[in-house]
Order: C-alpha cells, then sequence, then structure tokens
C-alpha cells in the first residue's frame, strides 16, 4: 500500500508541473502576437500663406463655441497587429483647439487693422472615423464657423459658413485628418474673403457710413389731405367735416410722418425723407358764425406748429451721427420723441389762448410761431396768415 501511494504522488506533481509549463509557453507564445497600439498623436495644423490678401476686413479675434471643447478628433491609431479590430481614440489639435485654430488662422493671411475688424465664432470643427474596408479607414471632417462685424455699440452677424467633406485613408496614413482639417479651414477663410469682397459695396451692414437727405412731399394732385405749403395756406373751404356738439368754433387734425427711401452705393448708406406736415379736410370742421379771419388764423397756427416740429426733427437727424447697423431705430425714437412733443406743444398752444379767446396771448403766438418758421427759412406772406 505505501509504494502505490508513493507511485500516485509522483504522477500528480508530474502532471501538475506539465499543465504550469504549458501555461507559461502560451503566456510567452501570446505576448509575441498580441497587437501594441501606436498612440495617436495630437493633431498638428501647420498654417500656409493664402494666395489672396484681405482688402476688406482682418480677423480681430475668434471664439470658441463648440459643444464639445475638449477634443476636435475621433480616430483610428496604426496597429501593428491589422488583424484585431483597433479601437477609437479622442484627439485634440496640438496645443489645444482654439489656440491652435487661432495661430493657424492669423498666420494664414496678415492682419491689416485699417480694415473692418471680424469675429470668427467657432461653431463646430470635429473628425470622425469608422472602419470602411480591411486596412480601410473612412473619414468625416464637419467644420462650421460664424462671421460677424464688431463695432462699437454691438457685433452685428454677417454670414455662416459650413462644410462637409469625408476622405478614405490606409488605417496606417494618420496625418489625414490634419490635412483635411487644414484644407476646410483654408476653404472657410476663402469663402469669408470672397463674401466679403463682393458684399463691401452693397450690403449695408458693411456700410461705413449713412448720409440722409430731406425733402418736402408734394402731391401732384391734392386730394383730401393738405399738405404744409407756405403758399397753401388753410381755407374755409378745407373744412369739410360736420361740425361737432363742442363749445370749441372750429377745429382742425393736422400731424406729420415720413415716407423713407435708401440705398447703398460704395460702402455708403443714402437716405431720403420725404418729409409730410398734412391736415386732411375731412377732419375738420368749424360753425357756420365763426368763418371769419381770426378764428382762420387760429387753426392756421395749428398747422404750422406741426411743421415746425417737423423741421426739428430734421434738424436733429441731420445732426445725428447715424449707426449703420441701426439707423431705423435712430431715426424712429426721434421720431417718436417729436411726435410726442407736437401734441404737448398744441395743447400748450390752446391753454394759453384758451382757445383763440384770449387775442393778446393769440397774438404772441402769432409772432412766436412766424419767428420760428423764418428760422427755418419758411417766410408766410400776409394773405397766408
Amino acid at each position: 500500500m505505501l509504494t502505490y501511494h508513493t507511485k500516485c504522488y509522483t504522477k500528480r506533481v508530474y502532471n501538475t508541473f506539465f499543465a504550469v509549463a504549458c501555461a507559461v509557453f502560451i503566456t510567452l507564445f501570446s505576448s509575441f502576437n498580441t497587437p501594441v497600439a501606436i498612440k495617436a498623436e495630437p493633431i498638428v495644423l501647420t498654417p500656409q500663406k493664402l494666395a489672396f490678401a484681405p482688402k476688406e476686413f482682418y480677423v480681430a479675434r475668434i471664439t470658441d463655441e463648440r459643444p464639445e471643447q475638449k477634443a476636435v478628433a475621433w480616430i483610428f491609431p496604426p496597429e501593428l497587429n491589422r488583424q484585431q479590430k483597433p479601437g477609437l481614440q479622442v484627439v485634440d489639435l496640438k496645443g489645444g483647439g482654439l489656440p491652435a485654430i487661432q495661430n493657424f488662422i492669423w498666420q494664414s493671411f496678415p492682419q491689416n487693422k485699417s480694415l473692418r475688424p471680424l469675429v470668427i465664432r467657432l461653431k463646430e470643427c470635429k473628425v470622425t472615423e469608422s472602419i470602411a474596408a480591411p486596412d480601410r479607414v473612412e473619414g468625416k471632417v464637419v467644420l462650421s464657423l460664424s462671421f460677424d462685424l464688431i463695432t462699437e455699440t454691438e457685433n452685428i452677424h454677417l454670414t455662416d459658413y459650413r462644410i462637409d467633406s469625408k476622405y478614405m485613408r490606409p488605417n496606417n496614413q494618420i496625418n489625414m485628418p490634419a490635412t483635411m482639417l487644414s484644407a476646410s479651414l483654408n476653404a472657410a477663410l476663402k469663402y469669408l474673403n470672397g463674401w466679403m469682397d463682393s458684399q463691401a459695396n452693397i450690403n449695408p451692414k458693411l456700410a461705413k457710413e449713412v448720409k440722409v437727405t430731406f425733402k418736402d412731399y408734394q402731391e401732384k394732385l391734392e386730394g383730401d389731405t393738405i399738405y404744409y405749403d407756405v403758399k397753401r395756406p388753410l381755407r374755409w373751404e378745407d373744412f369739410q367735416d360736420k361740425p361737432q356738439g363742442t363749445k370749441y368754433a372750429a377745429s382742425v387734425f393736422p400731424s406729420f410722418g415720413f415716407e423713407e427711401k435708401s440705398e447703398i452705393a460704395n460702402g455708403i448708406i443714402h437716405i431720403r425723407l420725404e418729409m409730410k406736415a398734412f391736415v386732411p379736410k375731412s377732419g375738420c370742421w368749424v360753425k357756420d358764425f365763426s368763418r371769419d379771419d381770426y378764428t382762420l388764423n387760429h387753426e392756421q397756427r395749428h398747422f404750422d406748429i406741426v411743421k415746425i416740429i417737423a423741421k426739428q426733427f430734421e434738424q436733429k437727424i441731420r445732426a445725428a451721427k447715424l449707426p449703420v447697423g441701426n439707423f431705423d431705430g435712430v431715426i424712429n425714437y426721434q421720431f417718436y420723441n417729436y411726435f410726442g412733443e407736437m401734441n404737448h406743444l398744441q395743447d400748450q398752444y390752446d391753454d394759453e389762448t384758451q382757445h383763440g379767446i384770449n387775442t393778446s396771448e393769440q397774438e404772441r403766438w402769432n409772432q412766436r410761431i412766424d419767428k420760428e418758421l423764418a428760422a427755418f427759412g419758411i417766410v408766410k406772406t400776409s394773405n397766408a396768415s
């Protein structure tokens, strides 16, 4: 029995040693065949002088508005063993995404700071790869940018650019993402330069100056509306509405406005405002017992006040430096200011003259109105008062 147990123990030791040796051999053998992945290096963008120099702009600022700012590429590195499926690696531009793109753009063409300053907003910059076939990798490049004009008060959006491109590469040709990104950025800069050249003299957003001219509106054939003309004062036949049941002898409802026409030429926005100081005949009425020169003069002075306010509005706009990006905003703001002033002055005139009953105050207002009209070159004749 003792001899049997000794033989059995020896056999077990031998089998264990053999199994361990095989395991070690397999491990060593496998280590020679396990693929070792090469880590993808950061993508290097190499600036190149472009074939053109901007004549209308320079890039003053570049901002990063990408949703994902930690990387630009999800790519496959080359593998030593091509039979094993490689894994995607996350890669950024060398030096960081925004700094690398800033360096690329600013070194691509000269920055002439006497030109219009632009800001480039980086919306998307991404490279993604997939396995297309054995030893072949397909890549997709997306670049999206927005371009804004920098002004003293705000940034004005000009245009957008987006390019989607694809490439196919052998799995060991790792420089393709850098080549494609550089080409996409160059294409974006070329587009921007061409857009600026074509729009510089015709796009209101790029205008360098706003010039305003004024003209009094003139109707060829008089209808219901009377437009202010010093040679065409109010007449009693203009009072065509039925008398109202009030204590007043007569009433008119004058107002003012303008028609705006604009065009751009050689980078200058030319605005023409046709001014309208007017009163509708259908809004004028008089009671029969009040058809005298004194009452007519009082109503005419209401019309004169509107003309004075319209000229004050014109004077204000002439003196203003209208911003290119919001000239209409300034014009409309001042119009409503002076429209309110018109209503205030009309009320003041009626209150102080007691709607014409106070003859001494009426004469004072007559003189004041004539003086203010004369300051604008409007001189009333005796038969026009």
